[in-house]
């Protein structure tokens, strides 16, 4: 009787075992074909029997499942996330074809990251570059390659989580490039080893080297300080900037960066300090020249902007809002008179100091019209200073060019300018 039982349970395990590896087949025969929606229906029928499976037919099922979800790069995102899960459970086993199937995956991935970044569609780029690093973790330069695209499209908040990512890993980007030149073209190009030698010895190139490629560390690490900038998150953004500047302590573009925190912060000494450290870095950059005018400005050193505004229009002619800025420093000085002029008596004396002051004050017309005349020519689209002309040449009773002005003010609002 004990024996039968034994006989009896012996050939139910068998069927059993039968039937397992029967859906597998039934799985494996379906990918083949490329049927993967009947391949995923008769993996549903395998799994009721996952719990009397053993390792090996486990890890079958666990790679199948997998090969189904990829559906030879047709899966979603979602799809690929859970091939990659069901990659995990394979225990034993499958080591080739799982490494295959991967290297298969990234390859599909990076082909559709590439095309949705030749397509400009940077969001959906950089998920997929994202997807292949996760795939193959030893590729980090596809890490990389998602933060910077997803600044692109100011994707912020996950650029920044890459980027952190990046350097806790230490990643610098710095790489070995091979390259020769091209004998026909006589334009350097850049191969892998192989490839070079081949050519080179076929005399299609010529002057083979070698060069290690200049460090991305900077760049990320000045990413994330911009990117804090853009969140608003200043004291941050003033960390991040130290460390960025302690990388790249020549890069005056991180200078400016640190200095615009600071006048955000309404830290006008170390702006200026900033600003002019740049200067002394970038001596022909009139954007500069024209900051520290600003700031000369507005720290009531109207002599020294002056002279900071005229340096940024020697080294730039064309510099539109130097010339309006000249204009509004000796305009600025007609506040105090007319305030003196309203306060006078009627008494002889009074009449002539108001006869002295409405002088003074035509003169600062006179002075100030050339240059808002030339920011016109400049940007003849410059309503502000349209309208300052237009008044100025009123005060100043020039009526043919206050009605020119006034003309051209008129077309400028109907058209919509600001």
């Amino acid at each position: 009787m004990k024996k039968q039982i034994i006989i009896a349970l012996a050939f139910s395990v068998c069927a059993f075992s039968f039937a397992q590896k029967k859906e597998l087949r039934a799985v494996e025969k379906a990918i083949k074909g490329k049927n993967y929606a009947e391949a995923k229906a008769a993996l549903k029928q395998a799994e009721a029997l996952m719990s009397s499976m053993d390792d090996k037919l486990k890890a079958q099922y666990y790679y199948l499942n997998a090969e189904a979800l990829y559906a030879d790069g047709a899966g979603s995102m979602d799809d690929i996330d859970a091939a990659l899960k069901s990659l995990e459970n394979v225990k034993e086993g499958y080591a080739t074809e799982v490494s295959e199937l991967k290297q298969t995956m990234v390859n599909g991935i990076l082909t559709k990251g590439n095309k949705s970044y030749e397509g400009k569609d940077y969001s959906i780029a950089s998920k997929y570059f994202e997807k292949a690093y996760r795939l193959s973790t030893k590729d980090t330069l596809f890490l990389y390659y998602a933060a910077a695209t997803a600044v692109n499209v100011q994707e912020y908040d996950r650029a920044l989580d890459l980027y952190e990512e990046l350097k806790q890993l230490g990643y610098t980007g710095i790489e070995k490039q091979y390259f020769a030149t091209n004998v026909e073209t006589g334009e350097e190009e850049i191969m892998d080893k192989n490839t070079r030698d081949l050519y080179v010895k076929a005399k299609s190139h010529k002057n083979p080297g070698e060069r290690m490629t200049e460090s991305k560390k900077p760049e990320i690490v000045k990413n994330v300080a911009l990117i804090y900038v853009s969140k608003g998150e200043d004291e941050k953004a003033l960390t991040a900037m130290k460390d960025a500047r302690a990388e790249s302590p020549d890069d005056v573009n991180l200078i400016l960066s640190e200095a615009n925190i600071h006048y955000k912060l309404g830290n006008t000494k170390e702006f200026k300090a900033l600003l002019e450290k740049a200067t002394q870095m970038d001596p022909n950059n009139p954007e500069l020249q024209y900051n520290l005018g600003v700031i000369a400005a507005e720290s009531g050193q109207p002599e020294e902007a002056k002279a900071y505004y005229e340096k940024a229009i020697a080294l730039d002619p064309q510099y539109t809002n130097a010339y309006i800025n000249l204009a509004a420093l000796i305009l600025s000085k007609e506040e105090a008179m007319i305030k003196e002029m309203n306060g006078l008596g009627s008494s002889k004396k009074d009449d002539l100091r108001y006869d002295e002051l409405r002088a003074q004050r035509q003169d600062l017309y006179k002075n100030a019209a050339p240059y808002l005349t030339k920011a016109l020519e400049i940007d003849s689209k410059n309503l502000g200073a349209a309208k300052t002309l237009m008044n100025i040449y009123s005060i100043l009773d020039e009526t043919a060019k206050q009605k020119e002005m006034k003309a051209k003010v008129d077309a400028l609002e109907a058209e919509g300018v600001n």
